[in-house]
């Protein structure tokens, strides 16, 4: 068994400071995103997002971010599926970028809300059939006897499906993450990481509050 202890490296780019920052937050994270997609970094987009149950019991995935901007972060998924279930009771997230090529990570916590249905079928129509077959096919995070059995589900379907896109299911559609907080981490020298935070103050009329946070 490897020695994990001994499993590190240095960080060695340059270090985030305030008067580098962007003035928003989300001109923060798109200045980030288009150094991620520049760096050539496989999936970009995928994004860690954390919920958790009524009891408070937390669950973990990663998706892939399909929209951002001044509102917030936006993925699809089936609203049947484990995250549909808890979001359904605990509309709260949080988000992680782990950018490790650039020595990065972008945090965000805050609420979630559906996005609508022309929003939804936005996120749906761009999907490849095959994805389209599989996520009607398949009721996410359900037990299944074997991939047979999927494999047959999405064979007969296709089978019955005369159009080349397939219709989006009324289960199946987009959420909003809407921030609360925005971190933006950047690595440092002996573990002297830079963590930039944009926090929401809600008492000032929805502005945001810029944090620096011990590493």
């Amino acid at each position: 068994m490897a020695d994990l202890s001994r499993m590190r490296r240095d960080y060695d780019r340059p270090g985030l400071r305030e008067e580098d920052l962007a003035p928003t937050w989300v001109e923060q994270f798109d200045a980030w995103f288009r150094d991620v997609v520049a760096a050539d970094v496989p999936d970009p987009n995928a994004v860690v997002v954390a919920t958790a149950d009524a009891d408070g019991a937390p669950d973990a995935r990663i998706v892939l971010l399909k929209g951002y901007d001044e509102a917030g972060f936006v993925f699809g998924t089936s609203y049947a599926s484990a995250k549909g279930a808890q979001l359904a009771v605990n509309p709260r997230a949080a988000l992680v970028f782990p950018w490790h090529a650039l020595q990065r990570q972008v945090r965000v916590t805050g609420t979630v809300e559906r996005v609508g249905e022309a929003a939804s079928d936005d996120l749906w129509d761009p999907r490849p059939r095959e994805a389209q077959l599989a996520a009607v096919a398949s009721v996410q995070s359900t037990v299944v006897d074997s991939r047979e059995e999927l494999e047959e589900r999405v064979r007969l379907l296709d089978e019955e499906t005369t159009t080349e896109k397939v219709p989006r299911p009324p289960a199946w559609g987009g959420y909003r993450v809407v921030p609360r907080t925005v971190e933006f981490w950047q690595g440092g020298p002996g573990r002297l990481h830079d963590r930039l935070r944009f926090v929401r103050d809600d008492e000032e009329g929805g502005g945001w509050v810029l944090q620096r946070l011990a590493p």
